[in-house]
């Protein structure tokens, strides 16, 4: 049977837009989870579950090994994402969701597409409209109306995040050509190991129970996919156009929770969506 081959614009359309579906259920869901135990507990066992999936991927695609700027790079995205993460649930708790989330969506598709444009240079001006008008839309959904105006903002939380998350996918695009699942590994390796430490020293509550392992597997196993599609993406065609098609997994989650939740969807959101 001959192999199919699809165009790089294609290709990097399907990846992008797979990476942003996974990230957005894995988002909600995630959220789900961490309303029914505790967020650090979550956190560490959808690690573990993609750390031992990348694994079996990367032996099952028999990718390379990691030369030392893959595990650079590795290292180094563990690093930003955990830093990120923390920043981003901790501007979620403490701040404005109104202020927090579309400051963060707005950094985290906005940097891979300025560093793109350095590395790659200039899209053309219909892609260029495009990502403009996905940037938008990123912000517009991301947008929480109803928010309190009293008590803290969560700015600066939201600075932190949008900067290491948007310097994340930044990082990410730069693995080998054919290492994808393997630097998620060793990715996920020190996310755990970041999330183990803080368990040891601050000694908070994290164990999950049996009953919701299932869920957590479920969890990792998407997020990890939506990793692998975006690395994949960024190997296929331009970082600017993988990257902000990655970024509307936004978009996913809010109609997870319209058609799932029965949450209310504003004409602002709609418009966003749209």
């Amino acid at each position: 049977m001959p192999e199919l081959i699809l165009p790089a614009s294609l290709a990097v359309l399907l990846l992008g837009l797979t990476a942003s579906a996974s990230w957005g259920v894995s988002d909600f869901a995630g959220g789900w989870l961490s309303r029914r135990a505790p967020l650090l507990g979550v956190a560490l066992g959808t690690q573990l579950v993609g750390l031992m999936l990348a694994l079996g991927a990367a032996i099952a695609r028999g990718e390379p090994a990691l030369g030392p700027g893959d595990i650079g790079w590795a290292v180094l995205s563990g690093l930003l994402a955990s830093v990120g993460l923390a920043a981003l649930y901790g501007g979620l708790a403490v701040g404005r969701m109104g202020i927090v989330a579309p400051v963060t969506g707005l950094l985290v598709a906005s940097i891979p597409v300025i560093a793109g444009t350095a590395l790659q240079g200039l899209p053309p001006p219909v892609t260029l409209l495009g990502i403009g008008l996905a940037i938008v839309a990123v912000v517009v959904v991301s947008l929480s109306p109803g928010d309190v105006t009293d008590g803290p903002s969560g700015l600066r939380h939201a600075l932190v995040a949008g900067l290491t998350l948007g310097l994340l996918t930044v990082v990410m695009s730069r693995f080998g050509e054919g290492r994808v699942f393997l630097p998620l590994a060793l990715m996920r390796l020190v996310e755990a190991l970041a999330f183990i430490a803080f368990i040891l020293v601050r000694r908070p509550r994290w164990r999950l129970g049996r009953s919701l392992w299932p869920a957590a597997i479920g969890i990792g196993a998407v997020d990890l996919l939506g990793n692998g599609a975006y690395v994949a993406a960024t190997q296929t065609g331009a970082l600017a156009i993988a990257a902000v098609l990655s970024s509307l997994y936004p978009v996913v989650t809010v109609l997870l929770a319209t058609f799932l939740l029965g949450a209310r969807v504003g004409r602002l959101h709609a418009a966003g969506i749209v």
